[in-house]
């Protein structure tokens, strides 16, 4: 049983290899870009280390490509537009996303529990990998394949954001859109508070025109109101 699930495991990581353009030369590199804590701590024996190393280096790695792209591609726009452009890209929501169409999850080593736990956590584990895997890939061959790979499978999606205009903060976007259709302020409430003191989980109401348009919740309340307003931003984008 064990050897079959290793055996698995190599395939999915051959196709990964395949979906990301980039064949790794020290395959250890690649093992432990895929290597949640959570995995080593269910296995004392693995011999892989986690991926938190090469999630630092790549996060800082990944953000150096994407900033010298944008600004290649962009001479006029200011340093601000630059980084709210940058910040549009290189968030755990669209690398979440990019990974999750990799089949990432499928190549990575983590326990049972979080494979298991809710979407915004399975998110934010794979943007993390997603990062690890930039560190790995700097690593095995260099800046320049970090930037064909941030070329080739981040940038791609810089034309969707700029046409959605995804790359305006979601409070700001939602009350500029507000304000123009209504004539009205969006204000936020608490709906409800739960958890411990050190884990406190927060239900944030966005309200115009006289109810509660829609709900966002989160570890802040600023990550609550900000969903709160992406989702009240879906609803009236189109009206």
């Amino acid at each position: 049983m064990l050897k079959k699930k290793a055996e698995q495991k190599t395939d999915a990581r051959a196709q990964l290899e395949v979906a990301l353009g980039a064949k790794f030369k020290d395959k250890d590199l690649l093992k432990e870009a895929l290597t949640h804590r959570s995995y080593i701590n269910e296995n004392p024996g693995w011999e892989s280390p986690h991926n938190e190393r090469l999630e630092f280096l790549g996060d800082a790695v990944l953000e150096l490509a994407v900033t010298e792209e944008l600004y290649e591609r962009f001479p006029n726009y200011p340093e601000g537009q630059l980084t709210v452009l940058r910040a549009a890209l290189v968030n755990y929501q669209i690398l979440g996303r990019i990974a999750a169409g990799f089949d990432l999850d499928k190549a990575m080593y983590m326990s049972r529990g979080e494979r298991g736990d809710n979407a915004r956590a399975r998110e934010v584990i794979l943007a993390n990998a997603f990062e690890a895997l930039v560190g790995a890939l700097y690593l095995d061959q260099g800046f320049a394949a970090v930037q064909r790979f941030v070329k080739t499978k981040l940038l791609t999606h810089l034309d969707e954001i700029l046409a959605n205009k995804t790359y305006k903060d979601p409070k700001s976007a939602l009350q500029e859109l507000v304000q123009e259709k209504l004539r009205v302020t969006p204000t936020y409430e608490t709906l409800e508070e739960t958890g411990p003191a050190h884990d406190r989980q927060f239900r944030i109401g966005v309200r115009f025109g006289g109810k509660v348009i829609a709900e966002g919740t989160g570890a802040s309340k600023q990550e609550a109101e900000l969903e709160a307003a992406r989702k009240a931003l879906a609803k009236y984008q189109d009206k």
